[in-house]
């Protein structure tokens, strides 16, 4: 079911929500969360359609905060908030709240987003793209457990990791990192076979790739040993590399969804490493909403090599 609602209130956001719960047959809450999205027009149809299907394995109440620039001065002074509603089945397993903020209403969004959270429970916030400098001291991210950035969509992503760095708060975390879950483990995995002292190390992906410079900062905060940068062609991270008195540790995957994992005194073997969609991370980073210390840990370790 979907209502449109322009030159609103939150309040009767909030009143039109409970019309539309009732109008399906379903007056109750059965929500866990809240996940604000801070988007814009452009990047708004793929962010909530990854939210939505994030949704189907944590119910919550989604809400897509978009900013609107108008354009002739006229028009500047325009002060509105529409909103577009979505319950039931145009909603995955939960409620989409489209809030769409014209004129001064656009520096105001945390007045405007406060009435609609979902009472006593958590609180998650997602920037797409174009993500606040501090998003532990903005208006929305203030109001939320964890706060979910993504470094690949910035036009300088190391740069921007340095921010974070400087920025890091308790609940900050970064797709780029969660894109690492399945390395990090087939990782952790091999070591767990060998128990030998690693003395060196290599990340190899194509250049400026956030995920395999956190990646080379995690192997750096765990292991001790200074890791190698190798610039390739990509796609992505494309092999891991750690040296042994026994020989080397390899995970290696030129393309593709399968990856060759290679450990001293053991036959190769294929491993399943495939790129996640959107979607997919999300859902994962749902499942903890609690400080993620090992990206804290991480993320600070050392800079960005000049």
């Amino acid at each position: 079911m979907k209502t449109e609602l322009t030159d609103t209130t939150s309040s009767k956001v909030n009143a039109a929500l409970l019309q539309a719960r009732q109008a399906i047959g379903s007056p109750t809450l059965g929500m866990v969360l809240t996940l604000l999205v801070v988007t814009d027009e452009e990047n708004a149809y793929d962010a909530v359609k990854a939210a939505s299907e994030a949704s189907r394995e944590h119910p919550c109440r989604i809400l897509a905060v978009i900013k609107r620039t108008a354009r002739g001065h006229h028009k500047l002074r325009q002060t509105r908030l529409d909103a577009e509603l979505r319950v039931g089945s145009d909603a995955g397993s939960g409620e989409i709240v489209m809030l769409r903020l014209h004129g001064e209403l656009t520096s105001h969004t945390g007045s405007v987003v406060l009435p609609l959270l979902l009472p006593d429970a958590p609180v998650v916030a997602w920037w797409p793209a174009d993500a606040p400098a501090d998003v532990a001291r903005d208006e929305l991210g203030a109001l939320a457990q964890r706060r979910i950035t993504d470094a690949y969509a910035a036009l300088d992503p190391l740069s921007v990791l340095e921010h974070r760095a400087a920025s890091y708060a308790p609940g900050d975390t970064d797709l780029a990192w969660t894109r690492l879950t399945p390395w990090r483990s087939l990782l952790a995995a091999a070591l767990d076979q060998r128990h030998d002292q690693v003395t060196g190390a290599a990340v190899e992906s194509e250049a400026d790739n956030p995920s395999a410079e956190l990646l080379a900062r995690w192997l750096e905060d765990r292991l001790g040993v200074r890791v190698e940068r190798v610039a390739t062609d990509g796609p992505v991270i494309t092999c891991v590399r750690m040296t042994t008195a026994a020989g080397e540790i390899s995970v290696d995957r030129p393309g593709g969804a399968l990856a060759t994992l290679g450990v001293p005194g053991q036959p190769d073997r294929k491993v399943a490493l495939k790129i996640r969609t959107t979607a997919e991370l999300i859902s994962e980073e749902l499942r903890r909403l609690t400080a993620d210390e090992t990206y804290g840990s991480a993320l600070r370790k050392g800079r960005v090599p000049a």
